[in-house]
């Protein structure tokens, strides 16, 4: 990374000169080198990346990850759910229970109205 910085560094240093003296040559050239340096520092973020991501995701066991977890939650009062969430045991009411309900609902609004 201080590598690029100072590549980087000399570069605008070389651009402002090439800027003072109107050198559209200089100036070119430093662009190049601009664009070149950009080129390599985009190769070498791209390749730590998939190094990084590599090593991580293959090298790590899984279970000491959930043990980790665990310690955490552990630390700090938290419930750690590693399974799915289950599905709500709830049964639905069929057509015909709806209708039975309806019917004594209606029935009892028809003696209400009656008393009153």
């Amino acid at each position: 990374m201080t590598t690029i910085s100072k590549s980087m560094s000399s570069i605008v240093k070389s651009l402002e000169s090439s800027l003072n003296t109107g050198n559209l040559q200089k100036m070119s050239e430093t662009m190049d080198s601009f664009e070149r340096q950009f080129v390599n520092m985009e190769v070498q973020a791209e390749f730590m990346e998939s190094s990084m991501a590599g090593s991580t995701s293959l090298s790590t066991p899984e279970d000491q990850v959930g043990s980790l977890m665990q310690q955490v939650a552990d630390d700090y009062g938290l419930e750690v759910s590693v399974g799915l969430p289950q599905a709500a045991g709830h049964a639905i009411s069929s057509k015909d229970e709806e209708k039975v309900s309806e019917d004594d609902l209606s029935r009892r609004l028809a003696e209400l109205k009656a008393r009153g």
